[in-house]
């Protein structure tokens, strides 16, 4: 990246499962597309991949994998688009990330006897992200929607101990919203965070995640 060309944003909205996070990807890079802002979504995992395949069959439960090894494929998953996400942000294009680390660490260490710290430590090095939205929906809620159910942590006990995981990432970059809000109007807040970020970060260094 030269001195002069102006960087992309790494935007990510985390959230339990069927808390809306990938309707409100599409929407978001929808509506900065359409204010001629590049960018694109990316989803984790990306089940496209030798490794997301792999992960892909062990959620929709044909496979049985120990969760340490599952965690290190999620990890996995996420490095091998760590050169195409410096790439893409690199070119001006903000990336909107359906689920990133975070959903790595506090999935697998809502499992018995997985410690946080360990879950944390493949995920270093990755690039950070310059904000996170998690998307805050009661389980009550939650277990309403559509599909729930389908796959392998979506129960009602898992979800509540993801969810108070979550609790842990509270930072300067890491922000809650109100997942419950009217679709659209959830979409434009959302996009007043992502608009204002895109312009505070843009002629900044992209920094390397540490948990």
């Amino acid at each position: 990246m030269t001195k002069t060309a102006m960087r992309g944003a790494l935007i990510v909205l985390e959230g339990c499962d069927r808390s809306g996070k990938t309707t409100q990807s599409s929407k978001l890079v929808e509506a900065l597309n359409n204010l001629k802002i590049p960018a694109k979504k990316i989803s984790f995992p990306d089940r496209s991949t030798p490794i997301g395949s792999i992960i892909n069959d062990y959620l929709s439960k044909k496979i049985d994998l120990p969760d340490k090894s599952v965690h290190l494929l999620f990890s996995a998953n996420r490095w091998e688009l760590e050169p195409e996400i410096r790439k893409q942000i690199e070119a001006g294009v903000t990336l909107i990330v359906d689920r990133y680390s975070y959903s790595g660490v506090v999935f697998t260490s809502a499992k018995q006897s997985i410690d946080f710290e360990w879950c944390c430590g493949p995920e270093n090095g990755l690039p950070k992200p310059d904000l996170v939205m998690f998307l805050k929906l009661p389980i009550s809620d939650i277990i309403k929607r559509s599909g729930f159910g389908d796959e392998r942590y979506e129960n009602i006990e898992f979800q509540n101990k993801v969810d108070k995981n979550y609790e842990k990432f509270k930072t300067d970059n890491f922000i809650e919203v109100d997942a419950a809000q009217d679709i659209s109007v959830l979409t434009k807040n959302l996009l007043e965070q992502v608009v204002k970020t895109i312009d505070s970060v843009k002629n900044q260094k992209l920094d390397k995640l540490v948990l």
